[in-house]
């Protein structure tokens, strides 16, 4: 099925929705954005936009077990909104040059201290922030990227992060290439040092929601069931999410069990320990599981997923292979309906009317059975295959070597592939 049938079916069903996106607008020519400032790019039934800013991806579209299109990542509807959101939820976009929190904005390499630039945490002490967060307050998901390559099925973005910004050390130069195929959407980051030994640790922070925010029995992932078969450990963290240096084992039957056994997402939540787990006064997660694998093992071997996402309401399964040692999970305890659905989601059975409102519009819309078109707290899943968190200040964890890079050694490199069935 080629997914300009999708996106035409899209249109046909839901009003508005992801018409200024279908192949007509310009989009599938690889000749540049579309009208809403989108590239988009093509596999068999599968369909996807990114934008400059982030390297973000901004619209997954297949059809659900109904044959309806779903859209089912968080975004905005034109690409100019990105920038213009001040609360700025990492969307879609790659984190850098270190993804996650780096305890006290601080490092040390080869006997050098480094203090970075702090934006999580602020206390009156600290207004900045006590620990930095995905790069620090202008990381390169704040960041225009240049396209330099376009094609129907496949877009890279570049970025060349210089000496010192954010306080990091050396130049570093970044190529995101992005794939899609057979019912599959994949991305290769890879990172080059070349003045300067530096921590490198990208990722890509997607907000899932595998119903397309449409679920007329549920708003939120609840529903979602989640696996991690290599997981049988996490990171251990404090009340701020820092990693204290110890390794937790996540006993069977635990809230934080995903590897015994596929679970829903919202069965957690019915355990008093999912109340902390994601940090001082959070319920929820938000949390770093280690992948122990053989270490022979062939990430791309079929069955070798390294987490598995799945909605038994629209039937979409997403199995996500990965070369990285580490995947975090976070179950948007942060949203609180305030982030606007893009035109094409939130669009039940009955295929309701639907309205959007820009960035900044303090009114929310509403389908025609009043349903809320906004995504709630726990309405979406952010799934991040990395490294271990803040490896660069636990050198007892041996993870230097995968976080610290410098010129002519090797480069960084990242490989996810996310590959969907339906049924």
């Amino acid at each position: 099925m080629h997914l300009s049938h999708v996106l035409s079916a899209a249109a046909c069903l839901v009003s508005s929705a992801l018409s200024t996106t279908h192949p007509s607008s310009g989009g599938s020519n690889h000749e540049g954005p579309d009208l809403n400032g989108k590239y988009w790019i093509y596999g068999e039934g599968i369909a996807a936009s990114f934008i400059p800013y982030g390297a973000s991806i901004s619209n997954l579209v297949l059809k659900d077990k109904n044959g309806v299109p779903r859209d089912i990542v968080m975004g905005f509807d034109k690409a100019s909104d990105y920038a213009a959101d001040k609360a700025h939820p990492h969307l879609g976009g790659v984190p850098g040059r270190y993804a996650n929190r780096i305890k006290n904005s601080t490092f040390e390499i080869e006997g050098v201290a480094y203090h970075i630039t702090a934006n999580e945490n602020p206390t009156a002490e600290h207004p900045d922030g006590l620990d930095t967060l995905h790069g620090g307050k202008d990381g390169w998901d704040w960041r225009d990227f240049d396209v330099v390559s376009h094609t129907n099925n496949s877009i890279t973005f570049s970025i060349v992060d210089p000496d010192g910004k954010e306080g990091f050390p050396g130049e570093v130069i970044s190529y995101i290439t992005y794939t899609v195929g057979d019912m599959t959407w994949d991305a290769k980051m890879v990172a080059i040092a070349t003045t300067k030994k530096t921590p490198i640790m990208l990722s890509s922070h997607t907000y899932w929601n595998l119903d397309g925010f449409a679920n007329d029995k549920t708003s939120t992932v609840f529903n979602h069931t989640f696996h991690l078969p290599y997981s049988g450990q996490r990171v251990a963290v404090d009340n701020i999410l820092i990693p204290t240096g110890d390794i937790l084992a996540n006993a069977k039957g635990s809230v934080n069990d995903f590897w015994s056994a596929p679970k829903q997402i919202g069965q957690g939540f019915e355990d008093p320990e999912i109340h902390g787990n994601c940090g001082f006064n959070c319920t929820g997660y938000d949390n770093c599981w280690l992948v122990n694998r053989p270490a022979a093992h062939d990430w791309r071997a079929d069955g070798a997923f390294v987490a598995s996402l799945s909605s038994a309401w629209s039937g979409i399964k997403v199995d996500i292979y990965s070369d990285q040692d580490a995947f975090q999970m976070y179950s948007c305890g942060g949203q609180n309906g305030s982030f606007p659905l893009k035109a094409g989601q939130g669009v039940g059975r009955h295929h309701d009317a639907v309205s959007s409102r820009n960035v900044g519009d303090p009114q929310t819309t509403t389908t025609k059975k009043g349903s809320d078109r906004t995504v709630p707290k726990y309405g979406c899943v952010v799934m991040e295959v990395q490294d271990w968190i803040d490896g660069v200040n636990h050198p007892e964890w041996g993870r230097l070597g995968k976080q610290v890079f410098g010129p002519g050694g090797d480069p960084y490199v990242l490989q996810v592939s996310h590959r969907f069935t339906v049924g």
